[in-house]
């Protein structure tokens, strides 16, 4: 069956994007929070006008009824605004229609579209980005607790794929939980700086000073009035052709999927069935394999990973922008900003889930520890036998055990005991990998002292 594409069936459930399928990112960001905001928009220019008296109270009062959402059809606002290149063109014809006749006057009075459609989407941005923050602190507060829970487990260090040297699953947990970290800071930062837009047809508030008498100083007074009945931030210059506030949105946001993308390519790897490190609580099953318990949030948060910074690099082309108003540079960021919050939204969502149940296993990562004979101390080794050996004759000592375990398949620590310049040392402390962690420990109980 073909749909209609004047009717009311969605045309996009979410389908193919089961990592935002269901988040509050996903309910933030739809076209009716769209259609909200920007009826926000419109009756909150009107009451920033009788504010600083440029319209009656009882003008703002009629606008802002009619400016309920649930009176206007989005997808019929959508065909209608292919003849104008955005729906703010429409949207304003069908309010000024709701509104009784004695104030339509009022309606968007002195604004052009760009204004309405900018308010709009930092007003979407914002409401979107506090969830995405509670996501955050339950993922931080989650791993938080493994890191202390874990301060002390040991695992192998990996390097380039490779066994390395010991390092423990607290210090691993804990910066997962500082990348989480310096994310929250960047996207609190910007909620809070996320501003009006208000300049008019070409920037330069004229419309809004004639209104005003000539009067300067009220043109810039509803500029502040407006941002205050928005509830964002005043901009110090009309920013149609200023993109700052889009393109730090998008380099957090960018910055949050890889921040979180990185707990995931952790998660993947150390769930693999030959590592089984870790595991998620609910692995996903295979329509195929019956036996199989994929790890679908890490998935799906890697899959939000690669995806965000190219979306963040649309929004960050979109700032050459010529003129007073350009053409298809500010057309070009709704859709890729919408696609950012969802999957930033859904990734937070589903790493929050992620860290509360993931599955430690201690004593695989134990036994691990043994794979390579006990070669992943050599570093340790090298510097705790040249205080008695020299350093050369260490390190040279050091390579030539490990060649032989490798060889001979002996562990490293028989071998050092067969080493006669050795038979004074405590080779047992060495060759012991809990005691050759460094400063992990410390390490970790100084990233969880960051609130």
């Amino acid at each position: 069956m073909t749909p209609d594409p004047h009717g009311t069936e969605p045309l996009d459930t979410g389908l193919l994007a089961p990592g935002r399928a269901g988040s509050p990112a996903e309910a933030a960001t739809g076209d009716t929070a769209f259609l909200r905001a920007m009826l926000d928009a419109e009756a909150a220019l009107t009451r920033a006008q009788a504010a600083v008296g440029q319209a009656p109270a009882e003008a703002a009062d009629a606008v802002t009824a009619a400016a309920d959402a649930s009176r206007f059809d989005a997808r019929d606002l959508a065909l209608r605004a292919r003849t104008g290149g955005n729906p703010v063109i429409p949207l304003v014809a069908d309010l000024t229609a709701a509104v009784p006749e004695e104030w339509r006057a009022y309606v968007h009075r002195g604004a052009t579209s760009q204004d309405i459609m900018d308010t709009a989407t930092m007003l979407v941005a914002r409401r979107t980005l506090d969830p995405i923050l509670d996501d955050l602190g339950r993922a931080q507060r989650a791993l938080g607790a493994l890191a202390a829970a874990h301060r002390d487990t040991v695992m192998p260090g990996r390097t380039l794929t490779q066994h390395a040297v010991p390092t423990t699953f607290g210090l691993k947990a804990a910066g997962w939980r500082s990348l989480i970290l310096d994310a929250r800071d960047r996207l609190h930062a910007v909620r809070d700086s996320l501003p009006a837009q208000l300049g008019g047809a070409a920037g330069t508030l004229a419309a809004f000073t004639g209104y005003a008498r000539g009067a300067d100083a009220d043109a810039e007074r509803l500029v502040t009035a407006y941002a205050h009945e928005t509830g964002l931030a005043v901009p110090l210059l009309p920013w149609h052709t200023l993109r700052t506030p889009v393109a730090d949105l998008a380099g957090a946001l960018a910055f949050t999927a890889g921040a979180l993308g990185r707990t995931a390519a952790d998660v993947l790897t150390l769930s693999r069935t030959e590592i089984a490190e870790l595991s998620e609580a609910a692995g996903g099953g295979s329509s195929a394999m019956p036996h199989k318990a994929n790890p679908v949030r890490a998935t799906l948060i890697a899959s939000a990973a690669r995806r965000a910074p190219h979306l963040a690099a649309v929004l960050h082309a979109s700032m050459a922008a010529e003129d007073e108003r350009p053409a298809g540079a500010w057309h070009a960021e709704w859709e890729p900003l919408r696609d950012l919050l969802r999957l930033v939204g859904g990734a937070a969502r589903d790493t929050a889930e992620l860290a509360e149940g993931l599955r430690v296993r201690a004593d695989v990562m134990r036994e691990h520890l043994g794979l390579t004979g006990g070669l992943l101390l050599s570093e340790r080794l090298s510097v705790a036998l040249a205080e008695a050996l020299g350093r050369a004759r260490a390190k040279e000592l050091v390579a030539e055990l490990a060649a032989r375990s490798r060889s001979e398949g002996r562990a490293l620590a028989d071998l050092l005991g067969e080493v006669p310049e050795l038979k004074d040392l405590a080779l047992d402390d060495l060759t012991d990998p809990a005691r050759s962690t460094g400063s992990a420990g410390a390490l970790t109980d100084r990233a969880l002292e960051r609130p």
